[in-house]
């Protein structure tokens, strides 16, 4: 089956292979921080989960060893963040004080684009 044809699939097919109007797009971030401890990694991860939930976002996100690495996708069952969210992730990550060198993605399809070390 061609998934880069959508038009000659049905809309039942489309929503279960996630295609067309029912893809989920997402974006990586990498960021480095300056934690030291486990409950500051737990304090940034916490506030970072907020301002999420806050832009209607969520996350697969792991923060260890002086790193922050994510996953961001709309809380939507299927779309793409909203780039109003992204910039305000942006400038949420460029203005906290355990963050340096914050680095977002190009938005992907989750489901069926490889992601690439940014």
């Amino acid at each position: 089956m061609k998934l880069d044809k959508i038009d000659n699939k049905s809309k039942r097919l489309r929503k279960k292979l996630y295609l067309g109007e029912f893809a989920v797009f997402g974006f990586q971030l990498q960021c480095q921080l300056s934690c030291q401890t486990e409950a500051e990694y737990d304090q940034f991860t916490d506030e970072l989960f907020a301002f999420l939930e806050a832009h209607e976002l969520c996350t697969v996100c792991g923060a260890s060893n002086g790193r922050c690495d994510a996953i961001v996708l709309p809380e939507a069952r299927y779309g793409a963040p909203q780039p109003a969210a992204i910039d305000a992730l942006a400038a949420w990550l460029a203005a906290h004080p355990m963050v340096s060198a914050p680095e977002l993605g190009q938005l992907q399809d989750l489901t069926y684009d490889e992601f690439e070390v940014i």
